[in-house]
């Protein structure tokens, strides 16, 4: 699973996802990218899924990128617990995604296959995207 190895802070404030992507926005290594239509928290379980279906697909051909990183903690309390006595400890890491921003990339397969590879990735996901290609 991914996360990061060492924080500054263990904690951090929700945020909001207003705008766009303004970096990321393109497909800069591969041929095609999964690129995200509306804001959302990605998992990292989300992205290890996406990641996994892409490999699968692609047979192993071919070289795909992952262009986001869930550096974002998100703290849980147990269940059952009375309100107070703190802000709960951390229990899974996000990656915030705003619109416009390219998630995957593949290069090296058959446009067929990267676009199949890249719409099964579309249904681990739980935000609307459009495959895109190289502009």
């Amino acid at each position: 699973m991914l996360m990061p190895k060492r924080v500054k802070y263990r904690k951090q404030q929700r945020g909001r996802m207003t705008g766009v992507a303004l970096r990321g926005a393109e497909v800069a290594q591969g041929d095609f990218g999964l690129q995200a239509l509306e804001p959302a928290w990605i998992t990292a379980r989300q992205i290890e899924a996406a990641r996994r279906v892409i490999v699968r697909e692609m047979k192993r051909r071919g070289k795909m990128w992952i262009r986001i990183f869930p550096d974002k903690p998100i703290t849980a309390k147990p269940a059952e617990t009375r309100m107070g006595k703190g802000k709960g400890s951390v229990d899974h890491w996000v990656a915030v995604v705003k619109p416009g921003r390219v998630m995957f990339e593949v290069s090296g397969v058959t446009p067929e296959i990267a676009k199949v590879a890249l719409a099964q990735a579309a249904y681990k996901l739980p935000v609307p995207t459009q495959v895109v290609g190289k502009e």
